[in-house]
């Protein structure tokens, strides 16, 4: 039975808020059962059908795949094509992309299949929906896609799954898919001309992994954004640098919008204090232009995104009214190359954002009267208490590794495949690299959410900063956070706080500030 916390695939289009929920289990997944809806899909497949019983040619169906689509296949070797093409592919190295991961690449493929344009059955739209809704995940390596035609060789193993052959996770064991299906109920596939291709052949892999990057970038910006107003805060700097009449003359919207945040967050420090500083340093007054250019481009990125995930994308498409067969290269996948390199770059700019104002916080030189390392030793002990010294090379060093990282992977096309595959996208790489960016920069912001906490504490020990100075929002955040980070006054190892805070980042557990603003 169908509940409100369903996605009902044929239903209505994925969001990439929808495609992250299903992610992370939180969002229920059913396939739509009305009879409209199941002949479109089927009519997709009794087309190619009726083509083949015309002698017409099919790409990948009657010819061989990618530079062999010269070479003719014998009509009682067509059935057996589409499992040769799930074997061949089965060269993929790497990490097995998470449960999270793998269960946002069967949604984005379900959702392309779901148009009727892919040639495949019902059949199949069913035990792929089973197989996500029952949480069966094929364990999918990350390594060997070049983004054109696709992302063969991971989507591989989604195929592979569906007709027994590949190892899934289910039930918290590694099994073969068969074993898996047989204690589900489920029987394994037999694929039908076309169906191995239009699983494999499509952007699904990249675009689940960019629907996550997306996702998780939009509510770092608004983490950054608060871990921003209280470096300002506790370096006792200058509120007025996000005056609302100063964005009104540079209007980008994002950016001001930033600003605004900062202004309403430090609005109550503000009318109590006087700023230490007329001006004050980058990493703290430019913060809206740094943060903002990563608010103003996640609209575009967003549009982006969801038209890929809402888009049928293998090839070739067969057109369900009609029946003709459409061979194109809706597989290549430029546009989520584009916009993982430039969710990686302007993330990577949040954690330098955040390195530098870490350095300012802990630096006695810079940081208005705070003590060396941001120590709460006190007396005596102080001597041998080094406080937050080594967080902040730790940070400095993901920050630089997430910078390294930026150099886009979308310019980096090879040639494969006999000179076919020449062009390529290399969006499944930019993908892994923009969620490799974002788990440093979250890093880098755990190690931040250390260091404000630490500092706000100091001011308030020493009563410079008293609770009138915080606003309600500020300081519930300071509470929340003071519940999972302990004060720092004896060193001790901060690694499993800083793992803990991750996982809440990565899990989206904390709640978001200003939600209805994402």
């Amino acid at each position: 039975m169908m509940t409100r916390s369903d996605y009902v695939f044929g239903d209505a289009p994925l969001t990439l808020e929808n495609v992250s929920e299903i992610s992370l289990g939180r969002l229920h997944v059913a396939i739509n059962r009305s009879a409209d809806f199941r002949k479109r899909i089927q009519a997709s497949a009794d087309h190619v059908d009726q083509t083949l019983a015309r002698d017409g040619v099919i790409y990948g169906v009657t010819t061989g795949y990618g530079d062999s689509c010269t070479t003719d296949v014998a009509d009682e070797l067509v059935k057996a094509l589409p499992l040769h093409l799930t074997r061949f592919h089965g060269v993929g190295l790497g990490r097995i992309l998470s449960a999270e991961e793998t269960r946002a690449v069967m949604t984005v493929r379900l959702a392309s299949l779901a148009h009727g344009w892919s040639g495949v059955s019902i059949e199949l739209v069913d035990l792929l929906t089973d197989m996500l809704r029952l949480d069966i995940l094929p364990m999918i390596p990350a390594e060997g896609s070049v983004g054109a035609s696709g992302d063969l060789t991971p989507l591989s193993y989604i195929a592979g799954a569906l007709v027994g052959e590949r190892r899934v996770r289910f039930c918290g064991e590694e099994m073969l898919s068969a074993e898996a299906f047989t204690k589900a109920g489920l029987t394994p596939l037999t694929l039908r001309p076309k169906e191995a291709l239009a699983i494999m052949n499509g952007t699904a892999v990249m675009t689940g992994l960019g629907a996550i990057a997306y996702v998780r970038s939009a509510r770092l910006s608004a983490l950054v954004t608060r871990l921003s107003a209280i470096a300002c805060l506790v370096l006792k700097g200058n509120p007025a640098h996000f005056d609302q009449r100063l964005f009104s003359a540079k209007p980008h919207p994002g950016q001001a919008r930033v600003a605004a945040r900062m202004s309403l967050d430090l609005s109550a420090f503000a009318a109590r204090h006087e700023p230490s500083r007329l001006q004050d340093r980058y990493s703290i007054r430019c913060s809206p232009h740094v943060i903002g250019v990563l608010e103003d481009m996640l609209p575009a990125f967003r549009t982006i995104l969801e038209t890929e995930v809402n888009s049928a994308n293998d090839n070739p498409l067969i057109d369900p009214e009609s029946g003709d067969i459409l061979h194109g290269g809706h597989f290549y996948g430029g546009h989520v190359a584009f916009v993982m390199d430039g969710i990686k770059t302007l993330v990577a700019n949040l954690a330098d954002l955040m390195d530098r104002q870490m350095a300012l916080i802990v630096d006695t030189k810079f940081s208005n009267g705070l003590p060396a390392n941001l120590s709460g030793a006190q007396g005596v002990r102080a001597s041998i208490n080094h406080g937050l010294k080594a967080l902040q090379i730790a940070m400095s060093a993901w920050t630089a590794e997430a910078l390294k990282l930026t150099m886009p992977a979308s310019v980096f096309s090879r040639s494969t495949e006999c000179h076919n595959q020449d062009k390529v996208s290399m969006g499944t790489i930019a993908a892994r690299d923009a969620l490799r960016v974002l788990e440093l920069t979250e890093q880098v912001a755990a190690a931040h959410c250390i260091a404000c906490l630490q500092a706000l504490r100091l001011r308030q020990r020493s009563g410079e900063i008293v609770g009138g100075d915080l606003t309600a929002d500020l300081a519930k955040f300071a509470d929340d956070l003071g519940a999972l980070i302990p004060f720092v006054d004896e060193d001790a190892p901060l690694d499993e706080v800083l793992r803990a805070l991750c996982a809440d980042m990565a899990a989206q557990n904390w709640s978001v500030i200003w939600e209805g603003d994402l």
